[in-house]
């Protein structure tokens, strides 16, 4: 489950939704497991910032992302990653679900995701060294439910369950978090992004209760 090398699309491309959205989770997986490499950076300060159709609710948090990712050099984003969420023992702001549902790490939530993870045929890399409930795994899993072969395992409802047990719960809290450090300017971007990504997501789930 480690995050893949998704392509940052061009935005005036003929995407159709479902490939908008795994690529979305792929991105949001791979800023969030580690700094942007060189070039997953040079390709967002690049990137198309208007939308195909005017006001779309994504188009000004993705201009603002785009925006922090030209005014920063590479340096400095990996700087402000390590600020935000690296640290020996304790970083700063924490990427993992356990830690905003209970309080710790390694705890019940964690549990009933792997519980989860197991009856989707899912699991962890052993070679990856963060635990399943980091959100770049979390945006992994719903990558895969979008994009999978599997239309047994890869089908809107176990995107619709994922994503309502195991990370629109907490998801909120660590984007306030990172929003709140005062280190904080590329990642208090993709916090913002996120949270509206997450918005559509779960408006979206709620349209087919």
């Amino acid at each position: 489950m480690t995050p893949m090398s998704m392509p940052l699309s061009d935005a005036s491309s003929a995407l159709d939704e479902e490939t908008a959205r795994a690529e979305l989770y792929g991105l949001l997986a791979q800023l969030y497991y580690a700094p942007p490499s060189a070039d997953l950076a040079a390709r967002l300060r690049v990137a198309v910032t208007e939308a195909p159709a005017a006001g779309g609710y994504l188009e000004e948090p993705w201009r603002i992302l785009v925006g922090a990712a030209r005014e920063m050099d590479d340096q400095a984003i990996a700087d402000e990653y390590v600020a935000l969420f690296g640290g020996m023992t304790r970083p700063d702001v924490y990427l993992y679900g356990s830690h905003y549902l209970s309080g710790f790490l390694n705890e019940k939530p964690l549990a009933r995701l792997r519980g989860a993870l197991d009856a989707l045929g899912l699991a962890r890399d052993e070679t990856v060294s963060e635990t399943e409930d980091h959100v770049a795994c979390l945006c992994e899993v719903m990558r895969y439910l979008i994009a999978g072969d599997d239309v047994a395992v890869a089908n809107l409802t176990h995107q619709r369950a994922f994503f309502a047990d195991h990370l629109q719960p907490w998801v909120l809290d660590m984007c306030d978090a990172i929003g709140a450090h005062p280190q904080a300017r590329f990642y208090t971007a993709v916090a913002a992004f996120t949270r509206a990504f997450v918005s559509v997501e779960a408006q979206g789930f709620d349209m087919l209760a």
